[in-house]
């Protein structure tokens, strides 16, 4: 799969960017929802400690500890320094070495960052987060941030919306006529990845955005499609030992 001429990346379980891929010594992945067992990948609040075993393994790092936060919509930001469940946020930041951050989604944008001096960031942005501006705070909390990835999320042919998500995401900056596409009939549809992508590059990072979608891609897992039987998909970064 290739996307303006460059290699899409795609391992057993993870979706990877072509520009972290040739950082070294830079983990990082978009999980799949599909193992090659046929069995479905559910990376959700109840995954095992087994599950996320395979996950460091297979991103390669064994053992590795991985952080993550309670999602909550809004913007807050943790400083990661250990392993486990870090407290109420939607975006992660560390410079620990052998520690993975993650963030799960099922719709919403998963935003990966790497910054200079071995700085990195885990963000979740689903359009609550956007409008309370998680994707700033979390580039103001970097010292430096220097690039990004918007993995696979839910595509504005997909999101019809009602006008309070649009009024939401331009209250927090982002111009209407870059999240709203008023193409599709009486209601418009949220370009999720464009708000993101637009939020990331006031801050001066260079941007890349996947072409996934989740509602379209059977092999992602989307709770607009599937509802309360959808599973999560997690987005992982982190550094080798």
């Amino acid at each position: 799969m290739t996307r303006q001429g460059r290699i899409l990346f795609v391992t057993p379980l993870f979706i990877q960017a072509p520009e972290l891929s040739g950082i070294k010594g830079l983990l990082h992945g978009f999980s799949r929802r599909s193992l090659s067992d046929g069995h479905v990948l559910d990376l959700g609040r109840d995954a095992s400690p087994a599950l996320w075993a395979k996950v460091a393994a297979e991103l390669g790092s064994p053992g590795a500890g991985i952080a993550m936060v309670s999602q909550v919509h809004g913007s807050s930001v943790i400083v990661a320094e250990g392993a486990g469940i870090l407290g109420e946020a939607d975006a992660l930041i560390t410079r620990q070495r052998g520690l993975l951050l993650a963030i799960r989604t099922a719709d919403c944008v998963p935003v990966l960052v790497v910054g200079h001096d071995g700085e990195i960031a885990a963000i979740h942005a689903g359009w609550r987060g956007i409008a309370a501006g998680v994707i700033p705070a979390a580039l103001s909390a970097m010292a430096a941030p220097k690039h990004a990835v918007v993995g696979p999320c839910i595509s504005a042919a997909a999101y019809q919306v009602g006008e309070e998500v649009i009024d939401g995401i331009v209250a927090a900056g982002v111009p209407a006529s870059v999240v709203a596409d008023r193409s599709y009939g009486a209601r418009p549809h949220a370009d999720l990845k464009a708000a993101a992508r637009w939020q990331l590059a006031q801050s001066g990072v260079s941007v890349e955005v996947l072409p996934h979608c989740t509602f379209r891609d059977g092999d992602l897992h989307s709770y607009r499609r599937d509802g309360v039987r959808s599973g999560r998909l997690a987005a992982v970064i982190g550094w080798c030992p």
